[in-house]
């Protein structure tokens, strides 16, 4: 259907400040947002209590509020302007929070205003976690043992029940806050209550450990009519027990066989569909390493950071799509930005390679405990596109301001061999580079690696090949075309080339320059 003529002024809630788990991805949706709304003839007002972003700019709508993103401010702000409609989606966790609270006092019902994108009843199938996992259970979705509480007292029974480790997860909150992996009676109390003090409707879901499973994503996007495409596949690097915001993320998914694929690109349309979702949505799967054995972790029935990587990742702006959706318009209807002729409503599809580098502060805050968990510490992070993962991978690592030029860390190279295999078994921001520097050394397999980090054979055969083209440079008597070109086209820079063969390369023929893919996000 075309734009509904009832819709003439919407509110759009901003994210607020930058903090971890939210950061630049909002700014960037709220904008697209702004300017489809614009492009309809709608008039805006929006309320963001960061004026550092693109969104508050005079240009991005008819009336900005820099003010708290707080209850009473919005309550008053409605009061004032009186609009029809709110659009709570593109603020990240806060908007979807004060929409909610908004709907369920009965203030938006007593000021005429409708929620668009996704109603009450939807926010909460996907949210209230108890909701959520009957939701699941009853299109026949698998979901992990768990259960929804309000008290320690409770969480502790059916910890005991199911047998530690177990997952805690607070509802309504951003970024894993306040969960954890806990793997005995001591620590549970401690996170579990935390993690009721966190959460807005004081609600923590426990649920059984799958550590070591594989984390799938895929962006989805539905319109009023049921028509449902997925936008992206993307992989995580690590496996579940690391939150998606701290894992190099690849994109498309690489290591699913179609049947895998195939198996959860279906469950998450399903579960679009269950969910009722006008608009974008994030949907997240643990899949068994080694069976067709899947559960559904979580889903965001909103525009998440996910949604920034595969917008950008794709080329399908997924936020003004969803804004289009919201004010009426299907999928059939919207035109594709990029293409400027096909309609929304085809696939993207990727015949190159994106990977996402997260950026981690413990550079500055050298004391902070560096372990990476269900709770994000990541304080940004980069994508970069190249035809392959290692090409990409080495983009990523060099654009991400951690004084590196490729998969050699000099202050890695300095410790033992039984720090470099007590580096691989430990989950934290160096990992990778631990891992590097032990099939550097050949101290450790492929086999063994796998087996302590339940990481994909897949990635770790990728940084073999960075290794072992290292060691060919290093060992090359003269640096030939072919060799330059293999070396390039696996993302090493030419100073790097210099450095590890101990050649100059200024007579050898050169590939043509390309500006770098990278995009901080």
């Amino acid at each position: 259907m075309p734009l509904n003529k009832d819709i003439k002024k919407v509110l759009v809630i901003g994210s607020g400040p930058i903090v971890i788990g939210q950061a630049a991805e909002f700014d960037y949706a709220g904008t697209q947002a702004c300017r489809a709304l614009k492009a309809d003839g709608i008039e805006i007002v929006l309320v963001n209590s960061n004026p550092a972003t693109i969104m508050t700019d005079n240009a991005m709508a008819d009336h900005i509020y820099i003010e708290p993103l707080t209850l009473p401010t919005i309550k008053r702000i409605i009061e004032k302007e009186k609009p029809d409609s709110i659009l709570s989606g593109f603020g990240g966790q806060t908007g979807l929070t004060l929409s909610m609270q908004l709907a369920k006092e009965g203030f938006l019902k007593e000021h005429n205003v409708r929620l668009l994108g996704a109603s009450p009843e939807t926010i909460d199938k996907a949210e209230d976690r108890q909701m959520f996992k009957d939701t699941m259970e009853s299109i026949g979705q698998p979901c992990i043992p768990s259960k929804v509480v309000t008290t320690v007292e409770d969480a502790l029974e059916f910890a005991e029940e199911i047998t530690y480790p177990v997952i805690i997860r607070p509802a309504f909150t951003l970024g894993g806050t306040g969960g954890g992996i806990v793997d005995n009676r001591e620590e549970l109390m401690e996170v579990a209550a935390n993690g009721l003090a966190l959460s807005p409707i004081t609600q923590i879901l426990v649920e059984k450990s799958i550590a070591g499973w594989k984390e799938i994503e895929f962006e989805v996007i539905r319109d009023s009519k049921g028509n449902v495409i997925t936008v992206c596949s993307m992989e995580n690097f690590d496996p579940v027990g690391v939150h998606t915001g701290d894992s190099i993320v690849i994109a498309p998914a690489v290591t699913l066989s179609d049947k895998e694929y195939q198996m959860l690109r279906t469950a998450a349309i399903n579960i679009i569909d269950a969910l009722g979702v006008e608009g974008g949505c994030n949907c997240q799967f643990a899949l068994h390493p080694t069976s067709f054995e899947y559960a559904v972790i979580e889903v965001n029935p909103r525009v998440s950071r996910s949604s920034a990587l595969a917008s950008k990742a794709t080329g399908y702006p997924i936020a003004k799509v969803a804004t289009k959706i919201a004010i009426g318009y299907t999928l059939d209807e919207i035109v594709n930005a990029v293409t400027g002729k096909t309609k929304a409503c085809f696939e993207p599809t990727l015949d190159y390679c994106v990977v996402k580098f997260p950026r981690w502060p413990f550079d500055k805050f050298v004391y902070a405990d560096n372990t990476l968990g269900t709770q994000m510490k990541a304080t940004g992070e980069v994508m970069a596109i190249d035809n392959t993962f290692e090409g990409a991978l080495m983009k990523a690592v060099r654009g991400c301001e951690i004084k590196l030029d490729s998969m050699i860390a000099p202050r890695i190279q300095k410790q033992s061999d039984a720090e470099i295999k007590k580096g691989v078994a430990r989950t934290d921001d160096q990992r990778l580079f631990h891992i590097c520097e032990a099939l550097r050394r050949g101290i450790m397999t492929i086999d063994e690696i796998h087996e302590i980090t339940t990481m994909d054979v897949f990635f770790l055969h990728k940084f073999q090949n960075i290794i072992d083209m290292e060691k060919e440079l290093a060992s090359a008597e003269k640096i030939d075309s072919d060799l330059y070109i293999r070396a390039k086209k696996m993302g090493f820079l030419d100073k790097t080339i210099e450095q590890l063969s101990g050649k100059d390369i200024s007579d050898v023929k050169r590939l043509p320059v390309y500006k770098l893919s990278l995009i901080h996000i």
